[in-house]
């Protein structure tokens, strides 16, 4: 088997962080019928914790959540030195300009509005961003 080949047979891993129960079951459940390796989180703090303890492709990430809330997760991942490179997209259902911004300027690299986006869809973004990400 040449390298190429090995390197598809490789899942990517997705850590989605998504404290409402049906949400985070319909993203789980497409995001692996798409080919990624999804572990879930549904806090902020058990999202630094698996965060913290594994490699991710990428993170999904909500932002109204208990305990510690998606902005405060992004701000922790991209004040860390081996995890700022980490793709995060925050999905939630704050859709107003200044908050779209504080993601962004934050570090986010896009803010879905949940509303607004179909879970295919979703996994349609997510696929782009890591056939780019992987090109780096």
């Amino acid at each position: 088997m040449n390298l190429m080949a090995q390197e598809t047979n490789i899942k990517k891993r997705i850590l989605l962080v998504e404290d409402d129960k049906f949400i985070s079951m319909a993203y789980k459940d497409s995001l692996t019928r798409a080919g990624f390796e999804i572990i879930t989180a549904a806090d902020g703090n058990e999202a630094l914790k698996k965060i913290e303890e594994g490699k991710f492709d990428l993170i999904l990430l909500d932002v109204i959540m208990p305990g510690k809330n998606g902005f405060e997760v992004l701000i922790e991942i991209k004040k860390n030195e081996t995890l700022k490179n980490i793709p995060v997209i925050i999905t939630s259902n704050l859709g107003q300009e200044t908050d779209i911004k504080r993601g962004k300027d934050l570090g986010a690299t896009d803010y879905l509005i949940k509303a607004n986006l179909s879970v295919k869809e979703v996994v349609n973004k997510i696929n782009g961003y890591l056939n780019i990400s992987r090109l780096l």
